[in-house]
């Protein structure tokens, strides 16, 4: 499991990628394509046509780094409706996406202090 660091950007690229790109495609697609610095800290995720697989490009400030996973027993990952640009995550979606879980229904709950700890 990957847990990126907490205040950091994740983004996923919504429209399908060629899964034979490798970290320099990929790269260039971040910053021709979609706009975006592959080199600023921030955390893409990439889609294949088939729904079983992702790629995750990250710069972890000493090179570029890609990760692939490929869901087993005929699972898939939940994906957005394709369409061109990035959707931005929560962390909590991303780790939810990752696990090969619908993190469509996940949301960051904010958990009121009790107040006795006032």
């Amino acid at each position: 499991m990957i847990i990126p660091a907490q205040g950091l950007r994740i983004v996923l690229a919504v429209r399908p990628v060629d899964f034979r790109c490798g970290h320099d495609a990929l790269a260039g697609l971040v910053q021709n394509t979609l706009g975006l610095d592959p080199h600023s800290g921030l955390i893409v995720v990439f889609r294949s046509k088939r729904a079983d697989r992702l790629k995750i490009l990250l710069w972890d400030g000493t090179g570029l780094v890609l990760v692939y996973k490929r869901l087993g027993d005929g699972g898939h990952f939940e994906w957005p409706r394709i369409s061109d640009g990035v959707m931005r995550l929560t962390r909590t979606q991303f780790e939810a996406l990752f696990e090969g879980l619908n993190w469509k229904r996940v949301g960051e709950r904010i958990v009121p202090t009790p107040a006795a700890a006032n």
